[in-house]
């Protein structure tokens, strides 16, 4: 179960919208990931801007890396994705299960 300061984390890393941008990416492309200069293309984002902002999301644990060579690959941390929804959509209702929740609103992303 996440904690709130995980949480916390979490979502202040997620609040900025080229990190936010990154994480869908990543969350997009799968357990395969991307290479760094992929992203980079991909969202348009200077080398040295990407790397503080992948730093940040590694920080806040969103975001796992894998050295290649002289190259980084990036993969969004699925584990920590859906802690962060369970801690979200905890107690979502009160626990009931009826049609006025929304759909799925207490279930993690099967990833």
């Amino acid at each position: 179960m996440m904690e709130t300061n995980q949480a916390i984390a979490a979502l202040t890393a997620l609040g900025h919208a080229t990190r936010l941008a990154i994480f869908r990416l990543l969350v997009e492309a799968g357990p395969e990931g991307r290479m760094a200069g992929e992203i980079a293309e991909a969202l348009v984002v200077p080398g040295a801007t990407l790397s503080f902002h992948l730093k940040e999301l590694v920080l806040a644990g969103l975001i796992d890396s894998e050295s290649r060579g002289r190259n980084v690959c990036y993969r969004a941390n699925f584990e920590a994705m859906n802690a962060l929804v369970a801690y979200l959509t905890h107690n979502c209702c009160a626990g009931s299960a009826d049609e006025s929740c929304p759909p799925g609103a207490a279930a993690a992303c099967a990833c």
